[in-house]
């Protein structure tokens, strides 16, 4: 990819975590809060600039540009949007990541920004076969991204409207999507070896 063509990041974490009890973008683990991590993550991938949905929480973000979503009960799909218009035109792809999985790393998003350098203008990291996230998207297709883009379906539906455009990036060794929905969830994910 050369510069016209650079990654943006993207970062949705507007939910307020009504299983958790309280919004995940907040949420601190080994002295870093998850929206932290996420920017940290989509930074170190190669991602900029790195924009971030905020809706449920207020946080100061350092290394990210903020967007607040109104609308953000709605569910992810608003977040999306918001993110997908508030990206400079400069961004021919960005990559789409969520707050809550944790276990992604800035390995994952390198792997899908070298697939749109091989000419893939969408790419999905999989685990077992299986697309997850996150997601690169590039520019020609953010209009359409957006207009399917409703309640807690983000990208979901554009990626299963148009199969043919999908590049599959096999993710396995390198991360794992399983998020952190529940106190349970976050209790497991803090009882793995250096994560306190």
């Amino acid at each position: 990819m050369n510069d016209s063509s650079a990654a943006a990041g993207l970062l949705l974490a507007a939910g307020a975590g009504s299983r958790l009890g309280r919004p995940k973008a907040l949420v601190e683990l080994a002295g870093e809060t998850l929206v932290d991590r996420g920017v940290r993550v989509l930074r170190e991938g190669g991602c900029h600039p790195v924009v971030v949905v905020l809706g449920a929480a207020i946080a100061q973000i350092r290394g990210a540009v903020v967007v607040h979503n109104p609308h953000w009960r709605t569910g992810m799909g608003s977040s999306l949007r918001a993110g997908l218009s508030a990206l400079p035109p400069g961004a021919g792809h960005v990559v789409v990541t969520l707050v809550d999985q944790p276990r992604v790393g800035a390995e994952t998003v390198r792997r899908l920004i070298a697939a749109a350098g091989e000419g893939a203008s969408v790419a999905v990291a999989t685990y077992g076969g299986a697309p997850r996230n996150p997601v690169l998207l590039a520019r020609e297709h953010f209009e359409a991204v957006a207009a399917l883009a409703e309640g807690d379906m983000g990208a979901r539906a554009f990626l299963r409207a148009h199969p043919e455009l999908v590049t599959r990036v096999p993710c396995d060794d390198i991360g794992d999507p399983a998020d952190i929905d529940t106190p349970e969830d976050l209790a497991a994910f803090i009882a793995e070896p250096g994560q306190s």
